[in-house]
């Protein structure tokens, strides 16, 4: 008789199902899934620019646009623009819209940063 009064229930996995999916759903919505790049920065000091018998580049990125030297240049074509510009060592000086995001600007300097021989720098309106 004491069988009788030990009777085991059944476990609901009903619940346990419902936690972990609300648990990958959050997960899920709370992730981003976007690339992150890292991109190097260098604050110049206040002074002269150091002498040089090489030009700098002049790159103006705009909301639409792109300009290497005041010529105008798709973004895929940015590389091959730039390559006969540069003669063993050289200095691009990016200039930036007001409208320009700053996704747009990190795309840039990411492709600037594979050219080799070119050194970046931001010009910031003061």
């Amino acid at each position: 008789m004491r069988k009788a009064a030990f009777r085991r229930r059944k476990l609901s996995l009903t619940s346990l199902i419902d936690v972990i999916f609300l648990l990958l759903l959050f997960f899920m919505l709370s992730s981003t899934f976007s690339q992150f790049s890292e991109v190097d920065l260098a604050t110049a000091g206040q002074g002269h620019a150091p002498a040089s018998d090489t030009r700098p580049i002049f790159v103006q990125l705009r909301e639409d646009s792109l300009r290497v030297n005041s010529r105008e240049v798709p973004p895929d074509g940015l590389a091959e623009a730039l390559a006969p510009l540069i003669d063993g060592e050289a200095r691009a000086l990016v200039s930036t819209g007001a409208e320009v995001t700053a996704q747009r600007l990190t795309d840039l300097l990411l492709a600037l940063r594979g050219i080799p021989g070119l050194s970046v720098q931001v010009l910031v309106p003061s």
